[in-house]
């Protein structure tokens, strides 16, 4: 599948940055992905190696290399410490859509890094990338993403009955949705 950007690309907030994530990212990212509080609304088991998060990051790079995907790292301006990551997935250039994911060390969770952030990703997908749908799908008990996400006005879909299971109870999936015309009249107003 075509690329829909050849390179990823740097985007800026106030106090944060997104880039490309690379290898040498493994150790400060295995600081969050390998915490189950941290990945309790991604995965029942999180990573326990630093080669595992290699592997992952080398998956993002084909992924992203095959047009599927834009994984970056989210950077403190201030600190220069990598605090998160945030990845553009199941990307789709033909039907003009894709899924995000991001993942906060718990130190920096509850401190609007999200909120802060999301501005820029709505703009990159549906001004820069032309996306026609962003989807975002979380476990139910996320209150804060979900909250998140209706704040910058997604639309809630349904919900999917116990899709992924944690080794002990099964939990359900909310679908959430923002459409490229739902952002523009957001943004600019009808027009």
């Amino acid at each position: 599948m075509e690329r829909l950007v050849n390179e990823i690309p740097v985007l800026h907030t106030k106090n944060y940055m997104l880039r490309g994530v690379s290898a040498d990212d493994a150790p400060r990212l295995f600081d969050f992905l390998s915490d189950k509080t941290t990945m309790r609304f991604i995965t029942p088991k999180p990573v326990e190696t630093e080669g595992e998060v290699v592997a992952l990051i080398n998956q993002y790079q084909s992924r992203f290399l095959e047009g599927k995907e834009i994984p970056w790292v989210i950077v403190g301006k201030e600190t220069g410490d990598i605090i998160g990551q945030f990845r553009l997935h199941k990307m789709n250039n033909w039907h003009k859509k894709a899924e995000m994911g991001a993942v906060i060390h718990e130190s920096y969770q509850h401190k609007g890094v999200m909120t802060e952030i999301m501005p820029v990703i709505l703009s990159f997908v549906f001004e820069s990338l032309q996306l026609n749908r962003l989807v975002g799908d979380i476990f139910s008990g996320n209150v804060g993403s979900r909250k998140l996400l209706e704040k910058y006005g997604f639309r809630r879909e349904g919900v999917l009955r116990q899709t992924d299971f944690d080794g002990e109870v099964y939990h359900d999936t909310v679908v959430y949705s923002m459409l490229r015309n739902e952002y523009v009249s957001k943004v600019f107003g009808d027009l």
